[in-house]
């Protein structure tokens, strides 16, 4: 109640920022966003699914997310076999620094990304590709492994000037923070930890951009941004649905509420005791009302989510294979696992009682709404499930002992959704893969199969199989897949609905087309 009122009074106080500045004309924006890019180099993973503002890939999604040509004059094409791809780049293209874009900077940025010194965060996507070589000053050939179904994909990511790092150490460089790119934003300065402002490139091969400036203020705390928008301090920014919702009917704003392949998730640690057992991660999962917390935690605003593969994956979503609200059936699982009731209504098992830690990152407020739902439908189950603010960091370094509410996925494949999620070759490794160590070997197979098939209902089949298999014995309670609510001033048209991926800072979001919105006359 404080807090509602809080916003309620800020919301009266006009357009003005607690300092007294406002937003600028419709020719600039000012967007609140709740998380800040390590470094802007796509090499070391910046905007790998493109939407990048300051790059081009050889390709690019429009609204209905089908691939488009960008810096390729085409779309790559590959050979009967699926092992060799060749792109065609556009001619009289060039950096924002008026160099020209040669297929020696394609081919510099993908060996870049597999070079083993570089340690790309983005390199497991890039399995198959074995070489990279320029044909001539506008044909790259890339050379495959094996036949990789959604090679494609992966080629939005942001082509690098050769030129610019050539003999650089790439994870250090200054080009990090002070980038040169194709794209229709150069970087003007970015304080980190504060904002970023870009601004147009007047010589974008796409055409200028109406909105000219851009500043990009980092509020990694969602009541923080809701406080700050209400000031008057942003033109747009991305909010929890019910703080989302204090703007209904509000003159001069509105409120997108966008479709996303982005879940929430708890992922179970499989080394655990008590959730080492398939039986107990079932139970788990059937155990969670999903609906409930859409309804409350999400105010109506998702879906629920059983498995990484989103329904608007259409051609590969399996509804068969969705778990549902049956807590009887969970209560049976537990006891057949072992794990049963005492007097205090609490599960234990040779002695030891029932526990899982939830854990959450701090700044989060959705996240801890989804944990503190989930933890109370587990303990219903009478398992104990403590609720903890922590920091990623963490989460990672506690997957052998706890539950974590992680978040993830994307629309545009289902092998970039669930490979390096749940593939059993990705336990161990560091990072943000197979966060829970699962480990089944048909799950493998099955995802196996369906990345290096082209046969568009083999993969079907393979990913049937993998959803079938993964059901029966979940590394996660996927809990929902949600629908990214934003606030914006009602000052430009041009925005279009595009169902969105994980990542929705400055990137994909409801800005993914900024470049293409005008002023409202």
């Amino acid at each position: 109640m404080r807090r509602a009122v809080l916003v309620a009074l800020v919301l009266v106080a006009g357009c003005s920022s607690p300092d007294g500045a406002t937003t600028g004309p419709a020719t600039s924006i000012v967007i609140g966003a709740g998380s800040e890019p390590e470094n802007l180099n796509p090499v070391l993973g910046y905007a790998p699914d493109g939407a990048a503002k300051i790059f081009d890939g050889l390709v690019t999604r429009d609204a209905s997310l089908a691939l488009k040509p960008a810096l390729a004059a085409e779309l790559p094409t590959a050979s009967a076999d699926g092992l060799t791809w060749t792109a065609k780049l556009r001619k009289d293209i060039t950096f924002s620094d008026g160099t020209p874009v040669t297929a020696d900077d394609v081919v510099f940025t993908y060996r870049s990304v597999l070079d083993k010194k570089v340690n790309s965060t983005i390199a497991s996507r890039f399995d198959a590709l074995t070489e990279v070589n320029a044909v001539d000053a506008s044909t790259v050939e890339f050379r495959l492994s094996y036949p990789y179904a959604p090679f494609a994909q992966q080629l939005a990511l942001g082509i690098v000037p050769a030129a610019k790092l050539t003999g650089t150490d790439i994870n250090s460089t200054p080009f990090n923070t002070t980038p040169v790119g194709t794209g229709p934003y150069t970087v003007e300065s970015w304080r980190k930890g504060d904002r970023m402002v870009l601004k147009a490139n007047e010589k974008y091969w796409g055409g200028a951009p109406a909105i000219k400036s851009v500043t990009v203020v980092f509020v990694p705390d969602d009541n923080a941004r809701a406080t700050r928008m209400a000031a008057g301090e942003f033109d747009g920014t991305v909010l929890p649905p019910k703080l989302a919702q204090t703007y209904r009917d509000r003159s001069g704003y509105k409120i997108v509420q966008n479709p996303s392949a982005d879940y929430r998730g708890l992922g179970i640690p499989s080394e655990l005791p008590l959730t080492s057992s398939p039986q107990v991660r079932r139970a788990i999962n059937l155990g969670i009302n999903r609906q409930a917390m859409i309804d409350a935690v999400l105010a109506g605003s998702g879906k629920p989510a059983s498995t990484p593969i989103s329904p608007y994956l259409k051609d590969w979503y399996d509804d068969g294979s969705a778990f549902g609200y049956n807590v009887a059936e969970a209560e049976k699982l537990l006891d057949e696992a072992g794990w049963r009731k005492g007097a205090d209504g609490k599960r234990a098992k040779d002695g030891q009682p029932a526990k899982l830690p939830v854990l959450y990152p701090a700044p989060d407020v959705l996240r801890k709404e989804l944990a503190l739902a989930t933890a109370s439908d587990i303990a219903k189950l009478g398992i104990d499930a403590p609720v903890e603010a922590t920091t990623f960091e963490i989460m990672l370094q506690r997957q052998k002992e706890a539950a974590s509410v992680w978040g993830g996925g994307d629309p545009y494949d289902p092998d970039t959704a669930a490979y390096t999620l749940l593939h059993s070759r990705y336990a161990g490794q560091s990072g943000y893969v197979n966060m829970t160590l699962y480990k089944n070997s048909t799950v493998d197979s099955a995802l196996d199969t369906a990345r290096r098939s082209l046969d568009p209902a083999a993969r079907k089949k393979a990913y049937d199989e993998f959803q079938t298999a993964y059901s029966a014995d979940p590394a996660w309670a996927f809990l929902v897949f949600l629908d990214h609510t934003y606030v914006l001033r009602d000052k430009w048209n041009g925005q279009e609905t595009q169902v969105e991926p994980h990542d929705h800072g400055l990137v994909h979001a409801v800005w993914w087309n900024l470049e293409r919105w005008t002023p409202k006359s």
